[in-house]
């Protein structure tokens, strides 16, 4: 083992993960892995030679886990929310309706059932690791989403990145309402009527609701304010430069969350609100790269301090039926919902499989366990980060694998598709 000044290994540690994070996505671009598999495996390695960096065990350190997965989120959220092209609508977001609506529900009840009959958890320690890996996550899965706004009117994003991308937005909000019912449960227990007619009310019906209005009120409210013409005139969006933002996601955010709402849910229709007000406007890419460099560092810092919670023991007490649980949920679990939830939409057959496939999980998973075993009485806490960062491991690696080929396989098809329909036309042009 190596030992060094612990200060100074720390900021040694920041400099290096920071200009990493600065040239791993330009570097890997073609290559079939992902940044955060690279962090995750140098954070492992160094995390296991350097005794001198500090143990960041997320039970002993529960407020840091808890606060740094929160901010992560919230600003991922906003990226996602920015880099849309396609306006709402009931028909255009039909894939994503149909992820939140048919395989979302359908993920949690399967992973409650597995979590109850595998794993052996209580029905309240059941609920909250389905509600923990039931959404897919708009921090680790840059590799699969839509990658930044077009000012060009009449350029829309191709349906599998748009999917992954709307429901990643979407759908880390509205798995809260189940980590809410985990904690009643946890606090009042099974029965219903200790804790149902109050979660339906509050924790589904207000909380949303008000999530949805207060981010629409609070992104159109900016939107009209920096892309009206008092702003173009003062110039204020080329000086606001995309703090902007930032400002956005945590008034949006920090509004809803005195009102008792879903934070989640506001900063992503905040983001999609303000992108409305004024769709083809180039400071929506000022605002995104912005937020997509932050998101970046606050990625590396999570994915670095995972990795050194593997590194000091994590894992000490899984065994094959952990690993077993985390591969059934990753490899058959979503990739069977999310079939089961696309087998009548429009999207085709390819499209289908990936959608399905790269339900990655993440940030978001880790944040839940840690918002609830913060609020609630679980008395399996270290079990329940083990299997969630097992979950989070393993989508990682698999997902992070496979993301770059078969998303590149999937444009070359579309290509494909494209130039035979271009050479239909003007075969029948002629």
């Amino acid at each position: 083992m190596i030992a060094f000044d612990g200060g100074g290994a720390v900021f040694a540690a920041i400099g290096v993960a920071t200009l990493a994070a600065a040239v791993l996505p330009r570097a890997l671009h073609r290559a079939p892995v992902s940044m955060p598999a690279v962090f995750l495996g140098f954070s492992i390695l160094a995390f296991t030679l350097l005794p001198a960096l500090p143990d960041p065990d997320p039970v002993a350190h529960h407020p840091v886990a808890l606060h740094l997965t929160e901010v992560c989120v919230v600003v991922s959220l906003m990226g996602a929310g920015l880099a849309i092209n396609r306006p709402l609508g009931w028909r255009r977001w039909g894939t994503t309706w149909r992820l939140l609506g048919i395989t979302m529900p359908l993920s949690i009840l399967a992973v409650g059932l597995l979590g109850w009959s595998m794993l052996g958890l209580g029905v309240a320690s059941a609920v909250l690791l389905a509600a923990a890996v039931a959404p897919t996550d708009p921090v680790l899965a840059s590799e699969v989403q839509v990658s930044e706004p077009t000012a060009e009117p009449g350029q829309d994003d191709d349906e599998a990145r748009f999917a992954l991308t709307a429901e990643a937005g979407l759908n880390d909000g509205l798995a809260f309402p189940f980590t809410y019912a985990a904690i009643a449960i946890s606090v009042a227990g099974p029965a219903l009527g200790g804790w149902l007619g109050g979660w339906v009310l509050v924790d589904v019906l207000w909380r949303i609701a008000v999530g949805v209005l207060v981010g629409a009120a609070v992104g159109w409210a900016l939107g009209r304010l920096f892309f009206s013409g008092f702003a173009r005139r003062r110039h204020l969006s080329e000086h606001a430069q995309g703090f902007v933002a930032l400002a956005a996601t945590f008034l949006a955010y920090g509004a809803v969350e005195l009102a008792e709402g879903y934070g989640f849910v506001a900063v992503f229709v905040c983001a999609v609100a303000l992108r409305a007000v004024e769709r083809h406007d180039e400071y929506h890419g000022v605002l995104h790269s912005f937020v997509e460099q932050v998101e970046r560092l606050l990625t590396v810092a999570v994915v670095v301090l995972l990795g050194g919670a593997v590194a000091r023991g994590l894992f000490d007490d899984v065994g094959w039926v952990e690993v077993a649980f985390a591969l059934v949920f990753l490899l058959v679990v979503r990739p069977l919902t999310g079939l089961v939830g696309l087998a009548r939409g429009r999207t085709g057959r390819r499209e289908r499989g990936v959608i399905a496939f790269f339900g990655v999980r993440g940030v978001g998973s880790l944040f839940y366990v840690a918002y609830a075993l913060e609020h609630g009485d679980f008395p399996d806490a270290e079990r329940l980060w083990a299997v969630v960062g097992l979950v989070v491991l393993g989508s990682i690696v698999v997902h992070g694998v496979a993301a770059t080929p078969v998303m590149a396989r999937l444009d070359r098809a579309r290509e494909r598709r494209a130039e035979q329909g271009d050479g239909d036309v003007a075969h029948t042009a002629v």
